[in-house]
């Protein structure tokens, strides 16, 4: 298995162990963590140059790119949306199954994160 796919289906785990303990915040860290891991290895597919390594910014280059389609930026919006001061988040979405979608969708084929 190629690195990026140990790492992605690596946080995937990581994520529904935290979700199991009830730590919903942690389960959103390796979500947004996985989401990253897979735009890395699409923006490197595309040729387009990696300006940070972090998650984050990918998610947000990647809801600037004109192909990207409405449904995925929606998705990579939720992932950079910030927690309340109750740490809870804004949104009635469940991130990690976003985060599943979106490695789906970017990487067909490549990637189950329904195993």
């Amino acid at each position: 298995m190629d690195d990026w796919k140990t790492a992605l289906q690596r946080e995937f785990e990581m994520a529904e162990a935290a979700r199991a303990r009830g730590n919903e915040g942690q389960a959103r860290v390796c979500a947004r963590r996985a989401a990253g891991i897979a735009l890395r290895e699409y923006f490197r597919r595309r040729g387009i140059p990696l300006r940070s390594p972090s998650a984050y910014d990918l998610l947000q280059a990647f809801s600037r790119l004109a192909d990207t389609p409405p449904d995925l930026q929606a998705i990579a919006a939720h992932l950079t949306v910030r927690v309340t001061e109750e740490f809870t988040l804004p949104l009635d979405v469940d991130l990690l199954e976003e985060a599943r979608m979106l490695c789906a969708r970017l990487l067909p084929g490549e990637f189950s994160p329904y195993r």
